[in-house]
């Protein structure tokens, strides 16, 4: 049985892609709930393939359900298309569309054929990562979650006393005669 990696690069930073491999005769949706979690998003959107030239052009859809929009052909569905069926190059693209309203895209080429199936690993299955990935909702810190365990414990939004915003004038009270007293110092007034 023909096992196929696929590298979907992030389009908008083409050092971020993962690659993912999956049997020919696996699903569409297969390959999209595959993408889905290897770049950590959630399923709760709407989602479309489009097969596509080596100019990243979009083809022939290949849609998780009929949505309410023109087609110019009737799309095919993820569900019950396999991907073996819709590769008709040795390097074969697709473009990926998931949320609409968000439109994230990714590149999805076809970078290896091989016919040894390892009875190891439960296809589809991410192969590689390779940068980090886009976060879905907000942003992702270098650091995880463990950054907001140790902001909360020490409660790092405050400022420490003493302390200002650089470039921040010394605020006065303009009823205060002498606004350094407070610290010991004293001015002459002449």
């Amino acid at each position: 049985m023909a096992v196929l990696k696929f590298r979907a690069y992030f389009e908008e930073d083409d050092s971020v892609y993962r690659d993912l491999v999956i049997k020919h005769t696996q699903s569409f949706k297969d390959l999209h709930l595959a993408i889905l979690k290897s770049y950590e998003f959630d399923n709760k959107h709407q989602a479309t393939f489009y097969r596509s030239n080596d100019s990243w052009q979009r083809g022939r859809e290949i849609s998780l359900e009929k949505y309410d929009k023109d087609y110019q052909a009737e799309p095919l569905i993820m569900e019950s298309t396999t991907i073996g069926s819709e590769i008709r190059i040795p390097n074969q693209k697709f473009v990926y569309v998931y949320d609409f309203a968000k439109n994230w895209t990714f590149l999805i080429e076809l970078i290896s054929v091989s016919k040894d199936e390892n009875n190891k690993i439960d296809y589809p299955s991410t192969s590689r990562t390779e940068g980090l990935g886009p976060q879905q909702y907000g942003t992702r810190s270098l650091l995880g979650s463990k950054f907001v365990e140790i902001e909360e414990k020490y409660d790092l939004t405050k400022g420490i006393e003493g302390f200002g915003e650089e470039g921040e004038a010394e605020a006065t009270d303009p009823g205060e005669e002498n606004p350094g007293e407070e610290f010991g110092a004293e001015e002459e007034i002449i």
